[in-house]
């Protein structure tokens, strides 16, 4: 179940503090990207059980350093859309604002749950002065401190409480021993059409599910000896017209199709290629253990000679590095060209990420290669790595067990990563080392 817990706000409130906040004290986070779309950020968390996605929706100031009304009020209808839980953080030290009366009544008007937060109370007076925030109508209203934290944990305990239960594939009868492709990208790329293309013909065969958020709905795709669920997540709502609101739109719609898929379909536009939006998604993807492979469509439309698939692919592994081992397929949607191979593509890769490597195997490889290449000798001490396990988790993820696995320097952690991909099929797959003492 993918969860979206956005922040909105005028600027200046706090809101990327309190984001800092949710994300940064709760272990099991994975991973935080930022720059997404330019000043938002998202994040992954949990709170007693629940998984969920932050959202900095940003307070919209654009060129200067004055408030633009229309754009925030875009801005939080886009997060009212999205999001399944709605943080309304304010400034306690300004009181309520004209622009904190127009943000509440539009949050008002909507079924979704709204938190409203009251920041900076970090003492007895401004919790006095906290009190007239009640006046704007919400029923959950909480008093905190980005800063101090204070607050935070009562905030969290309303957002849990709020969210539904992690939901499993079995319980939309969505079979789990079944891929789960999404595609995804940024708008006008050709996700809708390729979409098309693939469940197009012999609609007899397919089947409609839907899925666990009502955006993303599963269709069951089953010819030619290939069986898989197609997350489609292609829509972009047209009254998201402002290019700055559909962009951070795609961004959402890319976080819920991500979260539910085994493999991503990453479709980028030939004639521009590829964009800091486009590595923001395949960042997104890599840093959530998801199966990538990468889609150049509109190929068609580009002028060819000798080289240029050649030069276009060094091009865009030069912008995608350190992350290279991810297979490209140059396509047409409109033209049918090599449409199905990225159907054999995205199922190779879904078995990349689920093998499981033999423990003899893994050993006599990696050791044999760590024997040639050791790990680099720390102050004096050499690191010595007796023993390597495939942990039991969703994806590739190794353990090296040594005496100083705290002494392991990141360039001799990448270098394992590479002998690991050189060695074995891990092609279009987000993978992890750790090194822990035996």
């Amino acid at each position: 179940m993918s969860n979206i817990v956005a922040i909105v706000g005028r600027p200046n409130v706090g809101k990327s503090t309190l984001f800092n906040r949710l994300i940064g004290e709760r272990k099991a986070i994975i991973d935080d990207i930022s720059g997404v779309t330019r000043d938002r950020i998202y994040g992954f968390s949990d709170w007693n059980g629940k998984n969920f996605t932050v959202v900095d929706t940003g307070g919209f100031v654009k060129g200067s350093s004055d408030i633009f009304e229309a754009e925030i009020r875009r801005q939080v209808q886009i997060a009212i859309e999205e999001a399944t839980v709605i943080v309304f953080l304010t400034d306690v030290t300004t009181g309520i604002t004209d622009l904190d009366e127009e943000i509440a009544r539009m949050l008002r008007k909507n079924p979704k749950k709204v938190i409203l937060a009251v920041n900076k109370v970090d003492n007895s007076q401004r919790q006095l002065m906290a009190n007239e925030f009640w006046s704007l109508g919400f029923d959950d209203t909480v008093f905190l401190s980005s800063i101090s934290g204070s607050g935070t944990g009562e905030l969290l305990d309303i957002v849990a409480e709020v969210l539904p239960e992690n939901i499993s594939p079995e319980a939309n009868q969505i079979r789990p021993d079944i891929p789960r492709i999404a595609i995804v990208g940024q708008p006008n790329v050709g996700k809708s059409s390729l979409t098309n293309a693939l469940m197009g013909e012999e609609r007899n065969i397919v089947t409609d599910l839907p899925g666990t958020t009502r955006d993303a709905i599963y269709t069951l795709y089953n010819k030619f000896g290939k069986e898989f669920y197609l997350i489609d997540t292609a829509g972009i709502r047209k009254k998201a017209k402002v290019h700055e609101d559909l962009e951070f739109y795609s961004v959402l719609r890319a976080i819920k199709a991500i979260e539910e898929a085994d493999v991503c379909l990453l479709m980028i536009d030939a004639t521009v290629g590829i964009e800091a939006q486009d590595l923001s998604i395949l960042g997104l993807i890599q840093k959530r253990k998801k199966g990538v492979v990468i889609l150049v469509n509109k190929w068609d439309l580009m002028a060819k000679e000798t080289n240029t698939a050649r030069d276009f692919e060094m091009r865009l592994k030069e912008k995608m590095a350190p992350f290279t081992d991810v297979k490209i397929l140059f396509t047409s949607v409109m033209e049918k060209q090599r449409i199905f191979q990225t159907v054999e593509a995205a199922l190779e890769v879904y078995e990349n990420r689920r093998q499981k490597i033999k423990t003899s195997e893994l050993n006599d490889v990696m050791l044999e290669i760590i024997e040639k290449n050791p790990p680099p000798v720390h102050r004096g001490k050499q690191i010595k790595i007796k023993y390597v396990g495939q942990l039991p988790v969703h994806y590739p993820a190794f353990v090296f067990y040594c005496n100083f696995p705290d002494h392991v320097r990141d360039s001799y952690r990448s270098f394992i990563e590479n002998q690991l991909r050189k060695h074995f099929k891990l092609t279009g797959v987000s993978i992890a080392v750790y090194f822990r003492e035996k």
